[in-house]
């Protein structure tokens, strides 16, 4: 797992030495999990989303890096530890792995929003930490999340941004459209996000 107190605080370019290689950004809660207002907080309250597994299979048989960047303020605001932040990452690994998925990276930013940190997205250092330890190119990337904050970072760093209604996406689309930005793509959940990246790129169903 990443901690916070492993990122680095001036972002290198977003443009690396080859071999380049691509990857999609994938948000956690309301992307694979369900998300809850009180935050999930353990193992307990971690919920698949229908279709997550069989989107994260899908992906597994690509090239495409899988990196989950997700904010988690709970851990700061003490309504969880550091330590029940790993063990339900690693459960949802082993969970994955299990239906034949896998993640290769989990960033996490544990501020509180007060804290005004460059990891908390919309802020991009999770994205770009990946970037530099994977060789990724983020033009030939995608970030998928149910949320405005997720839409801006892909924006930000210049990856496809995809928005998922299973989330919060249908309130957050309106957040966008209304600071006139409509410069993203609408899934109804991660599987038609990742139908929609392999008929763009036309890779094999």
């Amino acid at each position: 797992m990443i901690s916070q107190d492993q990122v680095v605080a001036n972002a290198s370019p977003l443009r690396v030495a080859a071999p380049q290689r691509r990857a999609i950004f994938l948000d956690r809660d309301g992307v694979l999990n369900v998300n809850r207002k009180d935050y999930v907080k353990t193992w307990q309250e971690f919920i698949f989303l229908p279709r997550t597994f069989a989107a994260l299979a899908k992906i597994a048989s690509s090239d495409f890096v899988i990196v989950v960047v997700t904010n988690q303020s709970a851990v700061n605001r003490r309504q969880m530890t550091q330590a029940d932040l790993d063990d339900i990452h690693a459960r949802m690994l082993a969970e994955i792995r299990r239906a034949g998925g896998r993640i290769d990276a989990i960033y996490f930013c544990p501020h509180d929003p007060a804290e005004n940190c460059a990891c908390r997205k919309p802020k991009t250092e999770m994205h770009r930490q990946a970037v530099r330890e994977f060789g990724i190119d983020a033009a030939r990337s995608y970030g998928i999340g149910d949320a405005r904050e997720d839409v801006i970072a892909a924006q930000s760093i210049g990856a496809g941004a995809i928005l998922v209604q299973s989330g919060r996406g249908a309130e957050q689309r309106g957040k966008l459209l209304a600071e006139r930005n409509s410069n993203f793509q609408t899934a109804n959940d991660l599987l038609d996000a990742v139908n929609w990246i392999w008929e763009r790129e036309k890779l094999e169903k």
